[in-house]
């Protein structure tokens, strides 16, 4: 499978799955760097050139043949002292699949960062099909964790000045509010009360990890629309007393559940605190995704566990063009603070912020007029607020299945004369 053109060249003779293990085999075996370095690039553009069903196949035959050292490790545990620290990390190490070492010494290539997680990218569309490959995609998560640790990642803020190739990145990973075009880029990353932010790492110099945008305001937004607006006169930035975060979006698919939103929140607060020292008051204007397909589907199946009143709100917001807000409004609040699987709210923008230790601040109605999101959730918005005098407590709470953290303004307005509304787990 290797064919040796002059002294210390190589030349893939890899055209298949089973062709590319071996290889792979070769990679973990070898310990020449001259070796090492063209092997790992001769698989990685071959990985790159099959098709859907070869990298299934290749992920089957990673998961079988690069497993951890079962013969040798039962014997180790046979004679295992838990005193002895010697034998404790050779039982470590013979534990460790040889996968990790695989992808570790792929990822020594230039670009092998970037082909990896494209890796990841495709072994995630064959887990859909193929669950029992799970295990080495659980290889990848733990892999990713170390190298995208927090440490390793540098913020950037984006603006004009920003080179186009990064521009046209954000353009396209953009996955809450669509940019229509450079007009609207400009809008959000060059308008004095404007911020954009963004994690990079740097084996992916150019390639944005995940970003958020911020607005600058007087009090906490009640719609998108003002704020995505090109003809709303920005105003002073060194009059905010707010910022908005009205988007958080991750680039990268290979990076599902390596998590760093929480430290860019923190770290842009921590950013904006510093050139803005006026601003006191953190709050996101977010979407509630999924809550017109649960009421939906919670109004078809007659769901028992439903509270009476909130039922009877959920047939009215369902039955109408133009649902009664009084009733929307306490349908989307039951939907976030109560609707929970596992403990956690069931909604994942609820999920990452009250998990991340922000309180539910404000509902708000008719805050987002686009198609898609009138059909996903009827157009409803809301605010959390990130109060640093809470957010370990509410963290802490959240992480303890402890009830969500909710303003008590919030609660009275949408309770009234009501009784409390019953906890509801899906």
């Amino acid at each position: 499978f290797i064919q040796r053109i002059g002294k210390g060249k190589l030349n893939k003779k890899a055209s298949s799955p089973e062709g590319l293990i071996k290889l792979c085999h070769q990679l973990v075996s070898n310990n020449s760097e001259a070796t090492l370095f063209s092997l790992a690039k001769i698989i990685l553009d071959d990985f790159l050139a099959f098709n859907d069903e070869q990298k299934k196949h290749f992920f089957s035959l990673v998961l079988s043949q690069f497993s951890a050292e079962k013969a040798e490790l039962k014997k180790a545990l046979e004679r295992l002292s838990v005193d002895n620290e010697k034998q404790l990390r050779a039982i470590h190490k013979l534990a460790e699949p040889k996968s990790h070492e695989l992808l570790r010494r792929l990822n020594q290539v230039p670009n092998g960062t970037a082909v990896l997680l494209k890796m990841r990218e495709s072994l995630l569309r064959s887990l859909k099909k193929s669950p029992e490959l799970k295990p080495l995609d659980a290889d990848f998560v733990h892999l990713f964790r170390s190298w995208f640790n927090r440490g390793f990642l540098r913020l950037e803020r984006i603006d004009w000045s920003t080179s186009a190739q990064v521009l046209e990145k954000i353009m396209e990973y953009e996955a809450v509010h669509d940019i229509s075009d450079w007009d609207d880029l400009q809008n959000r990353v060059a308008a004095p009360d404007k911020r954009l932010y963004a994690f990079f790492h740097p084996a992916l110099p150019n390639e944005p990890l995940i970003f958020i945008e911020a607005a600058l305001l007087n009090e906490a937004p009640s719609s998108i629309m003002s704020i995505l607006d090109k003809d709303t006169k920005p105003i002073n930035p060194l009059s905010a007393s707010t910022a908005a975060f009205y988007s958080i979006s991750n680039c990268q698919m290979g990076l599902k559940n390596v998590s760093f939103g929480s430290f860019l929140i923190k770290q842009v607060v921590a950013e904006i605190e510093q050139e803005f020292k006026q601003v006191k008051q953190f709050v996101t204007l977010s979407p509630v995704p999924g809550l017109k397909k649960w009421a939906k589907q919670s109004a078809l199946s007659g769901d028992k566990g439903l509270p009476e009143n909130i039922a009877s709100d959920i047939q009215e917001c369902c039955g109408n063009s133009k649902p009664n807000q009084r009733a929307l409004a306490r349908v989307a609040y039951y939907y976030i603070t109560q609707v929970k699987k596992n403990g956690q709210s069931i909604n994942p923008v609820a999920h990452f912020h009250l998990g991340n230790g922000a309180s539910l601040n404000q509902i708000h109605l008719e805050a987002n007029n686009n198609k898609l999101a009138l059909e996903d959730s009827w157009g409803v918005m809301v605010n959390y607020l990130y109060d640093i005098e809470t957010v370990a407590k509410n963290h802490e709470d959240y992480a303890n299945l402890e009830p969500v953290a909710v303003s008590s303004k919030l609660t009275k307005s949408i309770q009234g004369k009501k009784k409390k509304i019953l906890a509801y787990t899906s």
